[in-house]
C-alpha cells in the first residue's frame, strides 16, 4: 500500500514540475515576444494568461488524477 502511495506522490510532483515549466517557456515566450513587438503587448498577455491557466487545469488534473490512485 505503501508502495502504490509513493507512485501517487511521484505522479503528482511530476505533473506540478511539468506545469512549472510549461508555464515558464509561455513566460519566456511572451516577454521576448513583447520585446519584439510592444505594440501587441496587450494581446500576448491576455494570450498568456490564458495558456497559462489551460496549463494549471491540466497540471491540477493530472495532480488530483494521481492522488486518487494512492
Amino acid at each position: 500500500m505503501a508502495t502504490i502511495t509513493g507512485i501517487a506522490a511521484i505522479g503528482a510532483g511530476l505533473a506540478a514540475i511539468g506545469a512549472g515549466i510549461g508555464i515558464g517557456r509561455i513566460g519566456g515566450s511572451a516577454l521576448e515576444s513583447m520585446a519584439r513587438q510592444p505594440e501587441h503587448s496587450s494581446m500576448i498577455q491576455t494570450n498568456m494568461i490564458i495558456a497559462a491557466a489551460l496549463v494549471e487545469g491540466v497540471a491540477l488534473f493530472g495532480v488530483v488524477v494521481a492522488l486518487l490512485q494512492g
